[in-house]
């Protein structure tokens, strides 16, 4: 039996749970499947990795050939099933995913961990701009999910309502944060205004900064 690992390729998993329903496939048609219902934008895929991917899952003994075709001209394409070894690992793969929460490293966030380098006058505006596509974005997202929920079972709309709902928390979120600097009481927005009044962090920041417990001496 192929050894249990951590989960490291997201597009591994959408081919086990793919070839988990049953029909074997070749990796055209594995590709096929997952852009018509939009796994890409659900995960990080790198399509030009998708046949390498395969040959792991085949390698590690995940998933078998069943067998070959050729249609017209084309190359001769290989049809891969889950095995028992495989159904084994989905299930571990989906169990650590589902229960152990993972930190996000975004964008934002990235830029909220060094926010101080904007002047608190421009950041409100900047802000601002965010929460208006954040807004349109989650009515045109709730547009198109309650659209698709007349035809299509919720169990495949899932991560989009996910989705929709942690949009929705961070335009609370940002809304909030905007709150605080129309009513000035965002803490520590004083020494913030110093800071890019002077051009020089003040004391008390750069003392905590550092890590020290006094600020520096003058």
């Amino acid at each position: 039996m192929a050894k249990r690992r951590k989960v490291g390729n997201l597009l591994a998993l959408a081919i086990l749970a793919l070839l988990a329903a049953g029909k074997p496939m070749h990796p055209y048609e594995m590709a096929s499947v997952l852009r018509r219902t939009g796994k890409e934008h659900d995960m990080k895929i790198k399509w030009g990795s998708l046949y390498t991917v395969v040959q792991n899952l085949e390698k590690h003994d995940l998933i078998k050939a069943t067998g070959s075709d050729r249609d017209g001209r084309r190359p001769e394409r290989t049809s891969y099933a889950i095995t028992g070894a495989g159904r084994a690992e989905l299930t571990d793969w989906m169990s650590e995913l589902l229960s152990v929460p993972e930190p996000e490293q975004t964008r934002f966030v990235a830029a909220l961990s060094v926010l101080g380098v904007i002047s608190p006058d421009e950041v409100p505006v900047l802000l601002g701009q965010r929460l208006q596509r954040l807004e349109a974005g989650i009515a045109g997202m709730r547009t198109a999910v309650d659209e698709a929920a007349r035809t299509v079972p919720w169990l495949f709309l899932i991560e989009s309502d996910y989705e929709l709902a942690m949009r929705q928390a961070e335009a609370d979120w940002v809304r909030a944060l905007l709150a605080q600097f129309a009513e000035g009481t965002l803490p520590g927005i004083a020494l913030w205004r110093e800071y890019h009044k002077t051009g020089q962090l003040p004391d008390e920041l750069m003392a905590q900064l550092l890590g020290q417990e006094e600020p520096p001496a003058g």
